[in-house]
């Protein structure tokens, strides 16, 4: 959960396009601007942390952004002369800017507080002017079909989070003694998965992948991965920079279905051009020939996308203990385009593997009774992020769906409805509030010690230490327990 607070003169026309490309740069520029940043974790950085592939840092240091894992909750204060935003923005260098704005008197960081147990959202309007909500989707939707609960069969949140070390994923164990994996998606998540299946370990020690994952993977029989999606491949939802990762990774081969791109060549002329060069990309790839990438060819490992096809069972080994396949209905599209439909045909398949992952997006969860919530579509009812005296941003006010530059859009538009609720007096700023005074008594009454920045300082340096012994940037401690050891908590 984060605070932050705007000076009062930004009610009187300050853009928030500044306020949100610059990160928190109203402290350097306001000087009665006063952030204070609530975390579930003693941990910050969220999803640059836990949900960024190990093995793209240029993510995490030259685009990151801020973290967007469903603890956070933004609460904006207002108190002698303050005013106070949420901020869910890109930031050019998300660890060292967030790190350099830490340290300032003015912003305040304390983590290893859940909101909606440790403290409420009821009292955290009482201590702020303003509240934000900006907690993401911390559940994953579930196929809703027969032996999605068998043994080997995962939600790519669960899998995601077991290698970048979150910590509810860490004793997660997934079973990698098959040669063949199935994934249900076509999503970067997806393509991220099967990337860290069949990397080379060469390259996987380089990064800042957990320990226990490395060990796993380095034991792992997978050889073969499939993608399997309900429709075709113009409506795959990964982008090409992701793709192109997948077709140059060493020692993996990829297989696609020529038959599954005819016409396709006709049919792109006309799209718009991130999905044209997508496609063509594609069925570049499709109609390799034999000896082209000799590399390739012999290759020992292999990863596929199927299309049109839409899981209907999980199935059963003979003895009923783990997952030994999937049967998959046959689709036919209707209509076209990224509205086009899958229909079932009534044609099925089954497709052997022993290890399934289900990567079909996430799902944000009720964090207070106080907040109204949409459990239907799993979102926070607003308008323009405004929410019964509330506000919210990102995944939990529009759904889990977009990247980094539809984040940054939606908080532009919460910012715009912050900044004109001060103009219009809506939020009213006269009477100062408490902030971390009222709230820091309340926690210390129900026995939670907050972690500092400072704190968070102590843990990164330990884990940079172990890091450097092993060779990699980093070694992430995946007990919350030992952290708070580890700074006398």
């Amino acid at each position: 959960m984060r605070c932050v607070s705007l000076p009062r003169c930004w009610a009187h026309g300050a853009s928030p396009a500044p306020f949100l490309h610059g990160g928190f740069a109203p402290l350097q520029h306001h000087d009665l601007v006063q952030v204070d940043i609530y975390e579930k974790l003693p941990v910050p950085f969220g999803l640059v942390r836990f949900g960024v592939a190990p093995d793209h840092p240029e993510v995490k240091v030259g685009a990151g952004f801020l973290p967007l894992l469903p603890h956070l909750v933004m609460v904006m204060m207002v108190g002698a002369g303050q005013a106070v935003g949420v901020l869910h923005g890109v930031l050019r260098n998300v660890t060292k800017t967030f790190g350099q704005t830490a340290r300032s008197e003015r912003c305040r960081y304390y983590g290893n507080v859940t909101v909606g147990r440790d403290v409420t959202v009821a009292e955290l309007r009482q201590a702020y002017h303003a509240v934000v909500l900006s907690y993401g989707a911390e559940d994953n939707r579930i196929l809703g079909i027969p032996g999605e609960n068998l043994p080997g069969v995962y939600s790519a949140r669960a899998f995601v989070g077991w290698y970048n070390g979150l910590p509810e994923n860490r004793d997660l164990k997934p079973d990698l003694s098959c040669e063949t994996a199935l994934i249900l998606g076509h999503g970067n998540v997806a393509l991220d998965i099967a990337r860290i299946l069949l990397s080379p370990l060469d390259l996987l020690r380089k990064t800042d992948i957990t320990e226990c994952s490395l060990a796993a993977l380095a034991c792992s029989k997978v050889k073969r991965v499939w993608l399997a999606g309900r429709r075709g491949p113009l409506q795959v939802a990964f982008t090409i920079k992701e793709l192109r990762e997948m077709i140059n990774l060493p020692g993996t081969q990829p297989v696609l279905n020529p038959a599954d791109f005819t016409g396709l060549e006709n049919a792109v002329k006309d799209i718009p051009r991130p999905r044209k060069r997508l496609t063509e990309l594609l069925i570049k790839t499709a109609l390799q020939k034999p000896g082209e990438m000799a590399a390739q060819a012999a290759a020992p490992r292999q990863w596929g996308l199927k299309f049109q096809r839409s899981p209907q069972e999980v199935l059963p080994s003979a003895d009923g203990t783990r997952a030994r396949g999937v049967r998959m209905a046959l689709t036919r599209l209707e209509g076209s385009g990224e509205s086009a439909k899958a229909i079932p045909t009534g044609d099925v398949e089954e497709l052997e593997c022993g290890l399934v992952l289900s990567s079909i997006g996430y799902r944000s969860l009720p964090l207070d009774p106080a907040v109204p919530f949409d459990s239907q579509r799993g979102v926070i009812p607003n308008s323009m992020g405004r929410v019964d005296g509330l506000y919210c941003s990102g995944w939990v006010k529009r759904g889990p769906t977009g990247v980094i530059i539809t984040t940054m859009n939606d908080s532009f538009d919460t910012a715009q409805s912050v900044l004109e609720d001060l103009r219009g007096g809506v939020l009213d700023v006269s009477v100062s509030r408490e902030g971390f005074g009222a709230v820091g008594s309340i926690l210390s009454s129900r026995g939670v010690r907050p972690v500092s920045f400072s704190d968070w300082e102590k843990i990164d340096a330990a884990e940079v230490a172990r890091g450097k012994a092993a060779g990699k940037p980093r070694e992430k401690i995946v007990d919350p327990q030992e952290m708070l050891q580890l700074i006398g908590h």
